[in-house]
């Protein structure tokens, strides 16, 4: 019985993952190589997926790393993605009240009702 259909093609794994590590879409992973989208995505997922995690982790590590030697901008970017800061303002009248406490203050039991001096 003869095979029908096309002959299997094997691409470079290792080249892949790369095109896959610079966040390449499916479609110029698949352009790269002149196949199919199909043939990327059916074949190849593993080696898309870990090069893209692989390039996150890459991408995150350069941005710390650029925060980490005083560029401000990176740094305040990080901490608004990853601390969950923000440009919000706050106005001094949001801000909660001093508690004063006076030497000779009158202490009031709230049991009893009963006012001291110390």
């Amino acid at each position: 019985m003869k095979k029908v259909g096309r002959p299997k093609i094997e691409l470079d794994r290792d080249q892949i993952f790369k095109l896959a590590r610079l966040h390449c879409t499916i479609k110029e992973i698949a352009d790269f190589f002149e196949v199919d989208r199909d043939t990327i995505s059916d074949n190849y997922s593993a080696e898309i997926q870990k090069g893209r995690a692989d390039g996150r982790i890459r991408l995150r590590k350069k941005q710390f790393d650029l925060a980490m030697s005083g560029n401000v901008s990176m740094c305040i970017w990080l901490g608004k993605q990853m601390l969950g800061q923000n440009d919000r303002h706050i106005d001094e009248e949001d801000l909660p009240k001093p508690l004063i406490i006076e030497e000779n203050a009158t202490v009031i039991n709230v049991t009893n009702n009963e006012n001291k001096t110390s």
